[in-house]
């Protein structure tokens, strides 16, 4: 950014300070507090964690305070802090077969091993404001109960204790009958592409495109989705499963080499069950679209599968002619931070810019004015106009 006039710097200083102002609001109000926003902020967290490519809840929590709320400024602040993080180690893929649920839901199959886990979601409430929250009571820890809803246990419960073992995956009762597509690594799978190192490149492998879509904004990928249900694609959804809990991470230090358990964190996924396709040669079988974010986000997991499935419209022999099958378009439009810059630089000044244009702009219509008194004079000299008779 560059600075046009004499004191500019001063003033920059007094909206540093104007900003601070704003964001603490009235002094008589007690300060939120990072581990306030952490604890009943979660969803706000959990996204700017996905989309800043960090998970660390207080990390979180601060930028959101830093950014007075403004999601797509924390994401940013907390990008920009990521990339003076040094890399120590890599993590193993994680497995979330293995995850802890506290939420499981599946609209393919009612009775699945394991229930359906509703768990915490809006999914049930009425969308009505509850003034009760106004009020500055005490939480109070409410009884968890599970109902049995036929053969499937339904629980109300947050804190789940099911072993993952009784929770096999939805579609592998697919995968068992050969009904779905089949998603292994080849024996030369090289390692995934690192977005957060290395430049977006065309074509990109779905590795990357799942990278990428992990990292973009969720209203636009909503935005994207929503426009393949609307019939901008060649897509007709089922949601296979989503699942929300923690999952173990690990890490294979050098020295030892096996892994060991360095902690939990917590995610959403999602699996989406696409339309079939089928040949001749092989049977026809359902098609896969995959979304993962860190914390509880059901909205961003969904929408980032029915992007993924659209995305791999060429890998599966369709046409390409909606936006959501358009990797290019897709992929460099969905960081909010890369768009969040390059719309918000307008701010900046541009005196240089604007002034040439308006030049030439003024030059222009005074040529123009200057070539339409020309042929009026021209006519005057030559004859005069012929008076209707009376």
């Amino acid at each position: 950014m560059y600075v046009a006039v004499k004191g500019g710097e001063k003033a920059i200083e007094a909206s540093y300070e104007a900003l601070a102002r704003r964001r603490r609001g009235d002094p008589a109000v007690p300060e939120l507090s990072i581990a306030q926003i952490r604890e009943q902020m979660g969803l706000a967290v959990a996204r700017v964690m996905s989309e800043g490519s960090l998970y660390d809840p207080d990390l979180a929590a601060l930028a959101i305070k830093q950014a007075s709320g403004d999601l797509t400024e924390a994401i940013f602040l907390l990008r920009a802090y990521r990339t003076t993080l040094p890399r120590i180690i890599s993590t193993v893929p994680i497995d979330t077969s293995r995850m802890l649920v506290e939420r499981r839901i599946s609209a393919t199959f009612k009775d699945v091993p394991g229930g359906q886990i509703l768990g915490p979601t809006y999914d049930y409430t009425q969308r009505l404001l509850d003034f009760s929250l106004a009020a500055d009571t005490a939480f109070e820890q409410a009884d968890t109960t599970s109902v049995q809803d036929g053969s499937s246990e339904v629980m109300d419960t947050v804190d789940t204790t099911e072993d993952p073992s009784d929770m096999p995956r939805v579609l592998d009762f697919l995968n068992a009958e050969g009904l779905i597509e089949h998603e292994f690594p080849a024996t030369d799978d090289p390692a995934p592409a690192d977005l957060t190192r290395d430049p977006l490149r065309f074509p990109a492998a779905r590795d990357t495109r799942l990278q990428n879509l992990a990292r973009g904004d969720e209203g636009f990928l909503l935005a994207l989705g929503y426009s393949t249900q609307r019939g901008y694609a060649n897509n007709h959804p089922f949601a296979g499963e989503i699942r929300f809990g923690s999952v173990p991470i690990e890490v294979v230090p050098e020295e030892l080499g096996f892994p060991i358990d360095i902690g939990d964190i917590e995610v959403t996924e999602c699996q989406m069950v696409n339309q079939f396709s089928g040949s001749h040669e092989e049977g026809a079988k359902f098609t896969r679209g995959y979304g993962l974010s860190f914390g509880h986000g059901e909205r961003k997991s969904i929408a980032m599968a029915l992007v993924d499935r659209a995305l791999r419209a060429e890998d599966l022999g369709e046409q390409v002619n909606s936006p959501a099958q358009m990797p290019e378009f897709v992929l460099y439009h969905s960081d909010n931070v890369e768009a969040s810059g390059f719309v918000q630089h307008l701010k900046l000044p541009h005196y240089v810019d604007f002034q040439s244009e308006l030049n030439l702009i003024r030059a222009l219509n005074l040529e123009a004015s200057r070539a339409k008194q020309a042929p009026a004079e021209e006519d005057g000299n030559t004859k005069r106009p012929q008076q209707k008779a009376a």
